[in-house]
């Protein structure tokens, strides 16, 4: 699969058994909602979007930016990698793309070629 990281491996392996298919970005913010126990109404309140919205979202019917997947992980609590990295694989397997989709936080080399 191209994951380096055995913690993240197994965290997608657990993710998986609880959703019950493979991770994607809905059904992770499903599971977060539902291991936090409330409605979609107060969810989507919580991210700045619509209750129809974020269903959409969690049924798959909708695929999130990137941008937007990093707002949502700040506004959660999350680290925004991977967020960003299953909005990314979303975007890539929507288009039938046939990737793993792999994010790595940027070193600042903004003035290294300036």
């Amino acid at each position: 699969m191209g994951i380096k990281s055995e913690i993240t491996k197994q965290t997608l392996r657990d993710m998986e058994k609880i959703t019950g298919c493979k991770l994607t970005l809905g059904k992770l913010i499903w599971a977060i909602r539902e291991c936090d126990e409330m409605s979609q109404v107060e969810f989507a309140k919580k991210l700045g979007i619509s209750k129809q919205h974020l269903c959409d979202i969690e049924r798959g019917r909708k695929n999130v930016s990137p941008g937007l997947a990093a707002a949502y992980a700040d506004r959660l609590g999350y680290l925004p990698q991977q967020f960003i990295q299953l909005a990314l694989q979303g975007i890539a397997d929507r288009d039938g793309l046939k990737i793993f989709v792999e994010v790595k936080t940027q070193l600042n080399f903004a003035h290294a070629c300036a």
